[in-house]
């Protein structure tokens, strides 16, 4: 007797540990994205005021800028750009929806005046 009490124990504290761990499974968040420009300024003062708009349109949107817009960039391969910004998202839908979406579209004049965007592109994580 005592040991079909123990067989049904472990079968359901198994039944449990295998429960957890694909409630841990589902749990997992989706891979993390970046939005990657390469852009020359054409108008400091018009590039400054840009920044700060894009900034807040991307941080709405849940993206986090990584701030390498004014950074040295090296290349190792091919050309160097003359700038590069990066963005981080906590997923490429959510890149996509942000780059896709109003945000971008309505600061396209401004955009246009500061910027001469030569290579844009968006890159999921892999886990």
């Amino acid at each position: 007797m005592k040991t079909r009490y123990t067989v049904v124990l472990s079968m359901i504290a198994g039944a449990a540990l295998g429960g957890a761990a694909i409630q841990g499974l589902h749990a997992q968040a989706k891979p993390k994205a970046y939005i990657v420009t390469e852009f020359e300024a054409i108008d400091a003062e018009a590039a400054k005021a840009f920044s700060s708009l894009i900034g807040a349109s991307q941080k709405a949107a849940g993206g986090r800028n990584l701030g390498t817009a004014g950074g040295k960039v090296v290349a190792f391969v091919g050309d160097t750009p003359k700038r590069v910004g990066i963005v981080e998202w906590d997923s490429l839908e959510q890149a996509v929806t942000w780059r896709n979406g109003q945000g971008w579209k309505d600061l396209s004049p401004q955009r246009d005046k500061a910027l001469k965007i030569t290579q844009q592109y968006a890159v999921e994580a892999v886990q």
